[in-house]
């Protein structure tokens, strides 16, 4: 169905391909999973399967790529389309009308597929990705998660023999992401479609693949069976990370093989009290911000009702809940840029035992630049707060509407005292991800690119409490730990840290509270730990494999873990 023929890809101006010399087949009905770090080519790959590189990306390809025995060369984009649906990492780029029901239909209209044909098909996706209730919705009233169904959702009203999707549960809460799977499953076996997908969540698809290609950085494409691959590939989800600490083989790769496989693991492990994920204080720090009766309503529809909310200064807080329950409605409501329909917001000002600390403030009640000072917020698509030509001109706007000159790194806490004249922003930027040219377009930049930029933009105000509204997509395993170490960083400094999000392995490994949210209720609040190992939905893939037992990371297996006895 798919074949790849010595196949390489230079950009303009690159000094190395993105794609060397990659020869790959993919037979029909086949769902390959596509994995490496961030940057390594995968939406290259994925665009060479459409015409998109080059017709559209631009450089040179050189060798043959084949789909459905097209060669890419000769057929632009648009000559594909009956062939080959495409759904890439942001669903708002792609939409081309203002409703989910005529989103959906919109491709097959450019098929043109007789009326009847688009009506039935219409309502078979509606059903398939659970968007009946959805179907007149105007699409920027949608949730991301919601969005991102209905992306898929008008990709394959066109019925395509070849399925593309780039991080394609990356807005998804855990029971989505299932569905969503759940039905790319179901187009592969029982339709016979062809599926190649991108994904940095494996833990959510590696039980899927039929077949794993990982781009191990060099512009090189290796291919095989997931259990094969992920023995020393260089990424990998915490199931297979677990496998190969225990010493498993074959690795497993769903969590009820790991249970099976991990009876040996439990015994050895009973007994023994795991090491916290992180170090909590024994005493609570004081509290920055204090939330009272928010309510939130759209056109007399409440998202958040009466929500009561302290954060505390040190804590790192996961706020949790399924798609459209009112997280990202809370956030803006705090921050206080958002509608807020009744409810109090009051932040401390100044620093913890400063003598001005309780002359708290309302952000809504604040002109922007005041309100930055209290609460920061990093929303769920990072370049809607970037609008100039380059990385310098953001980073001296964000200077000068803070007011910050140049100082050492985040740590110094220069700019955490009242009055004092915090780092730069391009000193925050070098700590959070260092070599950044400042010539550089932003939207040039990887995906961990932009959210260190924007971080650092927010953070030269130095804000007392900062929110993060899904901060995770698009960051590979690697970058999401150089995101906890952000946010340890930031906690340690006194700030509260708020992280919306549905990676319940990064919420593990990075929250010491979790607040879980539904229908704009908070229906659980309390440690990482007590929350989250509680649910079946919520809970991480090591704590899932290892239950009864109160680990929730690799890390804390392998400290307590004596050596050689993983596989006793």
């Amino acid at each position: 169905m798919i074949t790849f023929d010595q196949v390489s890809v230079v950009y303009d101006g690159a000094d190395e391909p993105v794609l060397r010399d990659v020869n790959l087949s993919v037979d029909e009905g086949e769902l390959c999973l596509v994995v490496g770090h961030t940057g390594v080519g995968k939406s290259t790959l994925l665009g060479a399967v459409n015409g998109l590189v080059p017709h559209f990306t631009g450089g040179t390809l050189y060798g043959t790529v084949t789909v459905g025995g097209r060669d890419t060369a000769d057929h632009p984009p648009r000559e594909l389309a009956d062939v080959v649906g495409v759904v890439g990492q942001d669903p708002l780029d792609g939409f081309v009308t203002d409703t989910v029901e005529e989103e959906l239909a919109y491709a097959m209209e450019q098929l043109a597929i007789p009326p009847t044909v688009m009506r039935k098909r219409v309502e078979e996706t509606l059903d398939l990705l659970g968007l009946a209730d959805l179907r007149h919705r105007a699409l920027y009233e949608l949730s991301g998660g919601q969005q991102q169904r209905v992306a898929i959702g008008s990709v394959l009203t066109a019925h395509p023999r070849v399925l593309v999707l780039d991080e394609p549960t990356s807005a998804l809460d855990p029971t989505a992401a299932e569905e969503v799977l759940a039905a790319v499953t179901r187009l592969v076996h029982d339709l016979g479609v062809t599926v190649l997908l991108a994904e940095h969540r494996l833990e959510r698809v590696v039980q899927y693949a039929d077949r794993v290609i990982h781009l191990p950085g060099n512009g090189r494409v290796v291919s095989g069976p997931p259990s094969e691959i992920f023995t020393t590939s260089s990424i990998a989800p915490p199931i297979v990370e677990l496998g190969r600490a225990a010493g498993w083989s074959p690795l497993p790769l769903s969590v009820r093989d790991a249970r099976r496989a991990a009876r040996p693991l439990r015994t050895v492990l009973e007994g023994a009290a795991p090491p916290p994920v992180r170090a909590v204080p024994d005493t609570p720090g004081a509290t920055l911000l204090g939330a009272r009766g928010i309510t939130v309503a759209y056109r007399g529809v409440p998202a958040v009702r009466e929500v009561d909310l302290d954060l505390r200064a040190g804590e790192v807080t996961a706020l949790m809940g399924r798609n459209g329950s009112g997280k990202s409605s809370l956030l803006w409501a705090l921050q206080g840029s958002g509608p807020r329909t009744a409810g109090t917001v009051r932040v401390a000002r100044g620093e913890p035992g400063a003598a001005d600390r309780k002359k708290g403030g309302d952000p809504k009640k604040l002109s922007a630049a005041e309100a930055r000072r209290l609460v920061g917020l990093v929303p769920q698509t990072p370049t809607d707060l970037l609008y100039l030509e380059s990385v310098k001109q953001e980073l001296d706007q964000a200077d000068t509407e803070s007011g910050a000159g140049a100082g050492a790194g985040m740590a110094d806490g220069a700019g955490m005292a009242a009055g004092a004249r915090g780092p730069s922003a391009r000193a925050i930027l070098d700590r959070l991800a260092p070599g950044i040219d400042g010539a550089t377009h932003p939207r040039d930049l990887s995906e961990g690119q932009k959210l260190a930029l924007v971080l650092a933009i927010q953070l030269v105000a130095a804000p007392r409490v900062l929110l993060l509204d899904e901060p995770t997509r698009g960051l590979d395993y690697r970058a999401k730990t150089q995101l906890i170490a952000m946010v340890d960083e930031l906690a340690a400094e006194g700030r509260s840290v708020v992280v919306s999000t549905h990676d319940v392995e990064f919420a593990a490994r990075a929250a010491d509270r979790v607040v879980v949210l539904a229908e704009g209720d908070i229906v659980a609040d309390g440690p990482t730990t007590e929350v989250i190992v509680a649910s079946p939905v919520f809970a991480p893939q090591v704590a899932k494999i290892l239950t009864p037992l109160p680990y929730l990371t690799v890390d804390q297996v392998t400290a307590v873990l004596p050596d050689g006895e993983a596989d006793a």
